[in-house]
């Protein structure tokens, strides 16, 4: 039985005819409803993943979403229009709450169709309970972090039932390929993006809001977010001694001491200097949206964490992934798993990417790795654009997602 025959539906499961508009708000099937639970680790990743996943629920599939959220004011450096001390607010049709220390104040009222905890967060006890009262009982899911590591495919959709209660959570892992539920992307971005780099004004116009002049749109434009630990001054040093010039387009407060060192100031947005062939511009935080467009813009964009990763891959541009730093460099394993899987990472983006990361060749300096990738660009850009095509082919994992949770509920 499909979810809509039990009272829920799934948008693509409803036909546009004459005889649907007739149908009286009592007949009608009522939405099918979601909560999603988002712990704030990696100040925005973590967040700007749910964020997107929420709005696309509502957009795209008309889910009705609540989101709770630990960290406000880290959610309202990505998406302006959130207040950061208000505790239940409704913006872009997502109802946002502020997961405090709630607990023993939900009921089997309170519970959706859907309960999704990012990352193996850990939602209140007294949640889970109410969820084991509902009749149905909701669908759980843990949405997990994204890895090309192989073991995921065996992990993907396993059950795990609770030790004392009614219900069986489900692990959904995000990946590379349809053993996993694939990566997360709305409908019509690819013809946004083409649309955005079609029109020769559109890059130009849309960095000119940080200072970049008409002058320095013939620079080799880069974007540059990472954590403190890169050799991010080693990097500078190779973009100053550079014939190509450089313009590097920083957010406020990333890259530390080397970015104000470089300045010769406080890194604030609107904060440049020039030195030899680099130019850094400090950019602020921007809407979703907008770091879109600034990784379809430049030529090489360096991104870290997860939601980042996936944009850039997206971008369907030559990029630099800064992954999460873990404990006796667990993380190391990740990013070989990636690079081994994804063939836009060539030989040198490779070697650069695993410098960038701590677990390259000590003996090679990042100039000269920098070199090496800078002269690979177009080749990385081409086999950049077949990627995109192995990733759409393995479905949105929003889409992916809600036919899972579609198939437990039947």
């Amino acid at each position: 039985m499909r979810l809509q025959n039990a009272g829920y539906f799934l948008p693509s499961d409803i036909p546009n005819t004459p005889e649907m508009h007739s149908i009286t708000s009592s007949q009608a099937p009522r939405a099918l409803s979601l909560a999603l639970f988002c712990k704030v680790v990696d100040n925005y990743g973590d967040i700007g993943i749910c964020w997107r996943l929420a709005r696309q629920l509502q957009k795209e599939h008309r889910v009705m979403v609540t989101l709770w959220v630990d960290d406000l004011k880290s959610f309202q450096r990505i998406c302006p229009e959130v207040a950061a001390d208000c505790e239940t607010q409704e913006i872009q049709g997502v109802l946002v709450r502020h997961w405090r220390d709630q607990d023993g104040v939900f009921s089997a009222a309170d519970i959706p169709d859907i309960v999704i905890e990012f990352f193996a967060c850990d939602i209140p006890p007294g949640y889970i309970k109410a969820m084991s009262e509902c009749t149905p009982r909701p669908v759980w899911l843990n949405l997990e972090g994204l890895t090309a590591e192989t073991w995921v495919e065996g992990c993907h959709t396993l059950p795990s039932p609770h030790p004392q209660l009614p219900l069986t959570k489900y692990f959904f892992f995000p990946g590379f390929n349809q053993r996993t539920g694939g990566l997360q992307v709305e409908s019509g971005l690819t013809a946004r993006r083409e649309a955005f780099l079609a029109d020769p004004r559109a890059a130009a116009d849309f960095l000119a809001q940080f200072g970049v002049t008409e002058a320095e749109m013939a620079s080799l434009k880069v974007s540059l977010f990472c954590y403190p630990l890169a050799p991010i001054a080693a990097l500078f040093a190779a973009w100053q001694a550079s014939e190509q010039a450089v313009v590097c387009l920083v957010p406020e407060g990333v890259g530390g001491d080397a970015v104000t060192d470089f300045l010769g100031r406080p890194s604030t947005a609107g904060a440049h200097a020039t030195r030899g062939g680099l130019t850094i511009r400090v950019i602020p935080f921007v809407p979703q949206p907008d770091y879109d467009k600034l990784l379809w813009a430049c030529d090489v964009n360096f991104v870290r964490g997860e939601d980042s990763f996936v944009r850039a891959q997206w971008a369907a541009k030559p990029f630099i992934w800064h992954i999460y730093p873990q404990d006796e460099n667990l993380h190391h394993v990740k990013l070989k798993a990636f690079l081994n899987t994804c063939p836009a990472a060539t030989a040198s983006l490779t070697a650069l990417a695993l410098a960038w990361n701590g677990a390259g060749d000590d003996a090679i300096d990042i100039a000269t790795l920098w070199r090496d990738m800078e002269a690979d660009l177009p080749n990385i850009a081409r086999l950049s654009m077949d990627w995109e095509q192995v990733l759409l082919a393995n479905g949105d994992l929003t889409t992916n997602l809600l036919k899972f949770a579609a198939s437990v509920r039947k």
